[in-house]
């Protein structure tokens, strides 16, 4: 791999194509490249959000993560190729369910707001859900693997939980809560459930 990294500008890609896992070249455009790149900024988002103070399980967790993102951009990267494993999204399963029976039931819909790591946390979602959408599009013109799909799919529903678990988190001995989303329809009905 050193060899591969000793020189970052190759300029070979002057002309709007990048270079695949298999050495083939293909359009920057291309909906190979479109998921590979959203994969990429996932993981970078991921990496800012790593910035932040939170508990050692969740840090390990997304540490985890970051490293099966790799992988998955790799096996994006290589046509044909396996690297994600369905033990991955075991994992997050496993995670989803841990964490989220630590959360109160939702009776509302929440902003993707709060503490700035829940905030961040909420960015990850997105870019997880834009991740999946371009790796669906792929799919639809080239054979991919299951697995980068779920394990998309499953990345955005944990990012929404540890968004709620980060912004309880307790700062200065103090508890946050999720940001409500105030709905004048909701507001009327509460206040007189007959209007609708």
């Amino acid at each position: 791999m050193g060899n591969r990294l000793s020189q970052i500008a190759t300029r070979t890609g002057d002309a709007g194509t990048t270079g695949l896992g298999d050495n083939t070249r293909v359009s920057k455009h291309h909906l190979r490249v479109h998921a590979m790149g959203d994969v990429d900024e996932l993981n970078s988002h991921i990496g800012l959000l790593l910035c932040e103070a939170m508990p050692d399980s969740v840090r390990d967790l997304l540490n985890e993560i970051q490293h099966q993102l790799f992988n998955l951009g790799g096996e994006l990267s290589i046509p044909g190729f396996e690297l994600l494993k369905t033990e991955a999204i075991v994992v997050l399963d496993e995670a989803l369910e841990h964490h989220n029976a630590t959360l109160p039931k939702l009776a509302e819909f929440i902003l993707p707001a709060g503490s700035r790591a829940a905030a961040l946390a909420h960015v990850c979602r997105t870019v997880a859900r834009r991740a999946e959408r371009s790796v669906v599009a792929l799919g639809e013109f080239e054979r991919i693997n299951d697995a980068p799909r779920q394990y998309l799919n499953r990345l955005s529903d944990l990012m929404f939980v540890l968004a709620r678990v980060l912004n309880r988190m307790l700062v200065n001995g103090v508890a946050g809560d999720d940001v409500y989303w105030k709905s004048e329809r909701m507001a009327r009905t509460a206040a007189d459930p007959e209007a609708q």
